[in-house]
């Protein structure tokens, strides 16, 4: 090397600021033995002022990363490797001197807002309680925490502030707790904020609103920020550098250009591949290949009208919603929280009173049926749950939750339910072994498949699927997606899709109803809404789609 380059060399170390955090061969093992570890090998750094993203699917490792550099793990586990902020191995330290690194220099933001703030407390209280744990001098006088508490929530864009203090965290929406959430962990001034997976239980308007604050508060704070995602788009959009984890050992690493561009591993270029955002057209060849839709739709909603009162307190759910599913289609209701999906598929289903309205399957009013004939209409009108984590009783192995509306309905012999059993899990690509697992041996896809199995064992003629793949990993829900688009080929079952990921509802819906606080902004073919969005609303949420920049 000439000395020119040796120069040149060297100023590019001198203007290069030096790591925030160094992760070196992190090792995590849960039976205490790094012999037999559960992460291995794990290195990065994150720099001053920008955005590292670790991406994985459930189980590859990242919040056993992100609670290891925490120290938030059981003393009994193992964990090797170093974890150098600021020059200071944190793995090293002891407790006490840990405890003012962790909420002080590195904030955190958790995933779910509901289960992490207090729901016994007011918020003014949980945010004092941060303000008094800082040791910051600004935080010295008690008697101004009042204002300054009012102060953080505006700057981290809560509209009404003094309401916010004065609330209970059920009495906020899941953005406002978000954002108090990161309003706590900016106060003490951190130098560096992990944010763990900090979008995923939100709206897709909502998501971009929290991230855009995430960046606005990195810029103007000097902050660094640890990403903890297993959405790759969503990383790729913000992140400057994305570190890849697969089973606990890095599968990729470097910048987003890098990684989304030009992928070494074939588990990152699957990972890239299950993006719905990269590829809306994915389902298009089987979706092509289904039979011509009957003349008579599968299901029909007819100016339905809903209003929920509380004392004096009415509020309008919806207001006059119409649209028709016909038979072996996909029709999606997307729209924020409070938009009147739930409610619009409640009354679908029957769970639910409209005050006006009509709903109608294979041309049947179902409206106002009595207790007996409601019954037998059911068996046409199936619903599959938000979350198979919670929707399918773990005591139950997975014969019998398959089997339980067969027995219901007192299908068949015991035999023929049996075989109807087998027949419908094979249909959801699961053997004849599964029938004798419990739900708690099987993974989040696997579930997701035993619920829909349940659900097309009466044969109905609409599934109406409720986020059924917002808990799911990226590659999980393509395989899930592929699923209901082959059943859809062989059985000509009709779905109504329910969703806040417009990706997802843009690879899978043949048509759609945009709603906002209870109204249709718009309704039509998916691909026409999508690309050429009439209204304001509309084309906000398609923006607001991450955007992977492949």
């Amino acid at each position: 090397m000439t000395a020119t380059a040796d120069l040149q060399v060297d100023s590019d170390r001198a203007t290069t600021p030096a790591p925030l955090l160094t992760v070196r061969d992190l090792a995590v093992s849960y039976s205490g033995k790094l012999e037999t570890p559960t992460v291995s090998g794990v290195s990065f750094d994150v720099r001053p002022g920008t955005t590292v993203a670790i991406v994985g699917e459930s189980g590859s490792g990242k919040s056993t990363v992100v609670n290891a550099i925490l120290r938030l793990l059981d003393h009994r586990v193992a964990v090797g490797g170093t974890a150098e902020f600021q020059g200071r191995d944190i793995l090293r330290l002891r407790e006490r001197d840990v405890r003012r690194i962790r909420g002080r220099e590195i904030g955190f933001v958790p995933q779910d807002p509901t289960s992490s703030l207090n729901p016994v407390r007011r918020i003014d209280r949980q945010i004092f309680e941060a303000f008094r744990s800082s040791g910051l001098p600004e935080y010295a006088h008690s008697g101004r925490f009042h204002d300054q508490a009012v102060d953080l929530l505006d700057s981290v864009g809560i509209a009404h502030p003094e309401r916010a203090l004065h609330s209970y965290p059920h009495q906020l929406s899941g953005g406002q707790l978000q954002r108090v959430l990161i309003g706590i962990a900016i106060a003490q001034r951190p130098a560096l904020v992990i944010a763990d997976e900090p979008t995923s239980a939100l709206d897709v308007t909502i998501q971009k609103t929290i991230l855009d604050l995430i960046d606005r508060l990195k810029d103007r704070h000097g902050l660094s920020v640890l990403l903890i995602t297993h959405d790759l788009s969503l990383a790729a959009e913000r992140a400057d550098r994305i570190v890849v984890l697969n089973s606990g050992r890095v599968e990729e690493a470097g910048t987003s250009w890098e990684v989304l561009r030009e992928p070494e591993s074939h588990y990152a270029r699957t990972l890239i591949g299950d993006i719905p955002s990269i590829d809306p057209d994915r389902f298009a060849a089987a979706k092509a290949g289904r039979a011509e839709p009957d003349d008579e739709a599968a299901l029909t909603v007819i100016d339905v009208h809903k209003v929920f009162q509380v004392g004096a307190h009415r509020t309008q759910a919806l207001k006059g919603v119409s649209f028709d599913i016909p038979s072996g289609r996909t029709h999606a209701l997307v729209g924020e929280s409070g938009s009147g999906k739930s409610t619009l598929a409640r009354i679908a289903l029957r769970l639910l009173e409209p005050d006006s309205g009509q709903v109608l399957v294979g041309g049947r009013d179902i409206s106002h049926l009595g207790r007996r004939e409601l019954r037998d209409a059911r068996r046409n009108l199936q619903l599959v749950y938000q979350n198979p984590f919670h929707s399918l009783d773990p005591t139950y192995t997975v014969g019998r939750l398959v089997a339980e509306p067969l027995v219901r309905y007192r299908v068949g012999s015991r035999a023929q339910r049996r075989e109807r059993v087998i027949e419908v899990l094979d249909l959801v690509g699961l053997d004849e072994s599964f029938l004798t697992r419990g739900i708690r041996r099987l993974s989040g896809g696997q579930r997701q498949r035993v619920a829909i199995a349940r659900a097309l064992g009466l044969s109905p003629k609409v599934l109406v699927l409720d986020e059924p793949t917002s808990a799911l990993d990226v590659t999980v829900q393509a395989q899930i997606l592929e699923v209901l688009v082959d059943l859809q080929a062989r059985l000509g079952v009709s779905y109504l899709f329910i969703s806040h990921d417009l990706s997802v509802v843009r690879q899978l819906a043949d048509t759609v109803t945009v709603l906002r606080r209870g109204e249709v902004q718009e309704y039509g073919d998916t691909a026409d809404v999508f690309s050429n969005p009439a209204g304001e609303y509309t084309a906000t949420l398609v923006d607001s789609i991450p955007k992977a920049g492949v």
